[in-house]
């Protein structure tokens, strides 16, 4: 049997939508049991994101996977009472509502530590619990404007444009099962955490600004204001993506020194390696635009995987720009167990195998392989509530939960 390092965890997911499911799909992965109290009737509205057949989305199968998900209703008597028995056998508390509505149902930090002194409670909202604008809503999609993202994304002469992918709730959920841990590690070592130390504020906003790199530095340094440009990396040359000339496109980064030289060798330009402007990246930046139409002069030559072959021969960082039908065929993530397969209900008569995507980090030669997709709605109701509680058949069903 499969030793993973968060065996013997158990965690209460009260999560909606994606940024604390992430995090407990990845407290999940890696061996917590994950219980997901849902709504009764409707669900985690993720059920019916991009939903093309059947009755839940691929999209909530992903999120969800290596889950418990049990049906309670949180504004009631009953269902609060739940929620604290469930408390007292877990070790965290997952929830992404807005701050303020946990405690207006009476299942604030406070009431749920006097119910497991060592419990940690890990909070997602859009600016965190404290501050000004703490009760404001706000999806992932605000906070990657707010955090300073949507600013760099996109074309100089356009409007900003968003990622393909929910960035901030996913970065935001990374963040909280890495706080999880992190309490989790302190409670090991420390008699007695206080409980302002076991409550993990992560705010979606904060998440996006992390990972901006020198942008705020950069402006009060220098007084720079990055803008957007495009397919490029600011100050980043040459680093782009270049059509061949069967319709493809593929992307090459060879915005090292070392690596420009033998770049511009291959693509018959040693002119330009041995250009004094374009000897080190600041040079190479201030000519972005003549570099970029050289290389892409070359690329129009080749077809993609001719372009790829040459390039990969002269060691210069390269790589096609996949599609899902790519991902699926791909010998490396099929090596190291990136797509693992599930029979899943999509609506038709059968239930269909659909590949999923694996679970990160690796830890071995190739990823852990993943216990079950997301669940049905309230299917493991009866299991939970009745194995950790000890509730009666009679007493579940009458909650009228599934």
């Amino acid at each position: 049997m499969e030793i993973r390092p968060l065996d013997g965890v158990r965690v209460l997911e009260l999560g909606n939508y994606v940024a604390a499911p992430t995090a407990g799909r990845i407290l999940g992965d890696f061996g917590a049991e994950v219980i997901k109290v849902e709504r009764p009737k409707t669900g985690d509205e993720l059920r019916n994101w991009r939903l093309y057949g059947g009755d839940t989305s691929m999209l909530y199968r992903t999120v969800n996977r290596n889950k418990k998900s049990i049906t309670l209703d949180l504004r009631t008597e009953a269902g609060k009472r739940i929620v604290l028995d469930l408390v007292r056998q877990c070790d965290v508390l997952l929830e992404n509502f807005r701050p303020g509505m946990l405690e207006k149902w009476g299942l604030g930090p406070e009431v749920l530590s006097e119910a497991n002194p060592e419990l940690v409670i890990t909070r997602i909202s859009a600016y965190g619990q404290t501050g000004p604008l703490a009760q404001r809503p706000g999806f992932a999609a605000v906070a990657e404007a707010v955090g300073g993202l949507r600013a760099l994304v996109g074309d100089p002469d356009r409007p900003p444009v968003r990622v393909g992918v929910s960035i901030g709730d996913s970065i935001a959920g990374i963040y909280a099962a890495f706080g999880t841990v992190m309490a989790l590690f302190q409670r090991e070592r420390v008699e007695r955490v206080p409980l302002e130390q076991r409550i993990i504020d992560v705010a979606l906003n904060e998440s996006i600004l992390s990972v901006m790199e020198s942008l705020v530095p950069d402006y009060l340094a220098y007084g720079i204001n990055r803008e957007r440009v495009g397919g490029r990396m600011e100050g980043i040359a040459p680093s782009n993506a270049y059509p061949c000339s069967d319709g493809y496109s593929i992307i090459i980064g060879g915005n090292g020194d070392a690596i420009f030289q033998r770049y511009m060798q291959v693509i018959g330009r040693p002119d330009l390696a041995a250009d004094p402007e374009l000897q080190d990246n600041a040079g190479r930046w201030r000519n972005r635009e003549r570099l970029d139409a050289d290389i892409a002069a070359w690329t129009g030559l080749h077809t993609r995987d001719e372009a790829l072959q040459i390039l990969e021969q002269a060691a210069i960082p390269c790589g096609p720009i996949y599609t899902a039908a790519d991902i699926v065929t791909d010998e490396q993530y099929r090596a190291r167990n990136m797509i693992q397969t599930f029979p899943v209900d999509v609506g038709e008569p059968q239930p269909k195998q659909v590949g999923f995507t694996g679970i990160v980090p690796v830890i071995g030669a190739k990823s852990l392989p993943i216990r079950n997709v997301g669940p049905d709605l309230g299917e493991h109701t009866h299991e939970v509530l009745s194995g950790l509680l000890g509730m009666s058949e009679a007493d579940i069903d009458a909650l009228t939960v599934d």
